[in-house]
């Protein structure tokens, strides 16, 4: 596959190869059938004589950026890694754009500068925002990595751009109140390419709303978003210009035609596991909802209920996303949703819902493996508190990919543009992890 430099022509000149520099950035491909024969997964986890990571035989993993590592613009890498995208600079450079999630008054590892926001009436930023590492494509050294986003709150996940940029989302509604100057709940957007920090613009057409991630159909430049509430909607944003998510747009909230309100299924089997539902979309308005009830508003013109919407990630032609608390065991869902073409509606499956704490337990980010399954990461909190990295195959067939011993949750997961490398976050101490193995083609 030929690896593209990221330009924000490749969107605005033709879908069709913007959809191919999005793949090549290894963030995006179909859920392809299994080969025939082939057993789930790679294997029995093999236990780390480290007690930090065991993975499969033949893989092996390697530390490349942690808490309180001195970063090239003199401030230090932060905690709280969350989600992460990946994306191909060209030149034999690959770049990491990674969450942070903290919170005011959380250490933001001495960031100064442009913020979007301050601590009360001081200079002093927000902690949340972004850091990003700039890597050789071949060796994976990091060669340097700086704050590019700072003055936010709880930046939890987002996802990734056909024009090479990352869309860093708010989990949180906060207004200004004494101690923070400025609303949030807002998307933020970073281009991997960039030197430093960035000047924050929030999306606010993109709705003020308790953000969890966000992915984009590189066929229509329409933003899909979760909501990370336990009576959460999924958004869809249509923007003015595609590729140009700050001239702003229309934000919309999933309705299913078949009348199903609730898609949780926590008081019987209302959405059946492998079944799809036929799609409608219903407008917001008011999106920057003061009173923090855009999920109220829209639940009551007919939108769905989805149970803490979590990761969500764009394929070809399809997405998928992650409901952390779903299911009728409340151990987690997985939908899948086609964008309809020529005319046709969209249609809505519920591609996997959890019976068992040995299946997936908690699922919060995602991603869409070059080799064809889902690579999900738990967060849970709860028994041992070990968190696994789950695969989903084509076929709904989980299995251990991964099992950190470390008590904290996996997040970030998303593979490098030639499909070889599996980078992923350890939340807290914050760890940026380099996953590599005989990874299927």
């Amino acid at each position: 596959m030929t690896h593209m430099p990221i330009n924000r022509r490749h969107f605005l000149a033709a879908t069709g190869s913007a959809f191919a520099a999005l793949a090549a950035s290894g963030c995006s491909t179909r859920l392809a059938s299994t080969p025939l024969g082939a057993a789930a997964g790679y294997g029995p986890l093999v236990a780390d004589p480290a007690g930090f990571i065991d993975l499969p035989r033949g893989f092996s993993y390697r530390v490349i950026s942690q808490l309180g590592d001195k970063m090239s613009d003199g401030f230090t890498v932060p905690d709280a890694a969350d989600g992460m995208g990946c994306f191909d600079l060209g030149g034999g450079k690959i770049a990491l754009v990674r969450n942070h999630e903290l919170k005011p008054r959380q250490d933001g590892g001495g960031v100064a500068g442009p913020a979007y926001d301050t601590v009360a009436r001081s200079l002093v930023p927000l902690p949340g925002g972004t850091t990003t590492l700039v890597l050789d494509a071949a060796t994976l050294t990091v060669e340097k990595q700086y704050r590019s986003l700072a003055g936010t709150i709880r930046n939890c996940a987002g996802g990734v751009t056909p024009w090479g940029t990352w869309l860093s989302c708010e989990e949180n509604v906060d207004r200004a109140n004494g101690k923070i100057n400025r609303d949030h709940g807002y998307v933020f957007e970073v281009p991997a390419n960039g030197s430093g920090l960035v000047d924050p613009v929030p999306l606010k057409a993109m709705g003020r709303f308790n953000h969890e991630a966000a992915c984009v159909d590189p066929a229509t430049g329409i933003v899909y978003q979760t909501e990370d509430r336990k009576d959460g909607l999924l958004y869809r944003f249509i923007p003015n210009v595609p590729g140009q998510l700050v001239k702003g747009g229309k934000l919309q909230a999933l309705v299913l035609r078949e009348g199903i309100a609730d898609t949780r299924n926590w008081d019987g089997m209302t959405v059946e596991p492998g079944s799809w539902n036929p799609v409608d979309w219903v407008d917001l308005e008011d999106v920057e909802a003061p009173n923090d009830d855009l999920r109220q508003r829209g639940a009551a013109a007919g939108a769905a209920l989805f149970a803490r919407g979590e990761g969500i990630h764009m394929g070809d032609g399809e997405l998928y996303f992650a409901c952390t608390s779903g299911g009728a065991a409340n151990l987690g869902q997985v939908f899948r949703l086609v964008p309809g073409k020529a005319g046709a509606p969209d249609r809505l499956q519920l591609f996997f819902e959890s019976r068992s704490k040995d299946e997936f337990n908690y699922g919060d980010n995602l991603t869409v493996a070059p080799f064809g399954d889902l690579v999900v990461c738990e967060d849970q909190y709860t028994d041992t508190v070990e968190n696994h990295l789950r695969g989903i195959t084509p076929q709904g067939v989980a299995y251990p990919l991964a099992l950190l011993r470390e008590q904290t949750e996996w997040a970030g997961a998303c593979f490098s543009p030639d499909g070889k490398t599996l980078f992923v976050n350890a939340y807290s101490p914050a760890k940026t992890i380099a996953i590599t193995g005989p990874w299927r083609t």
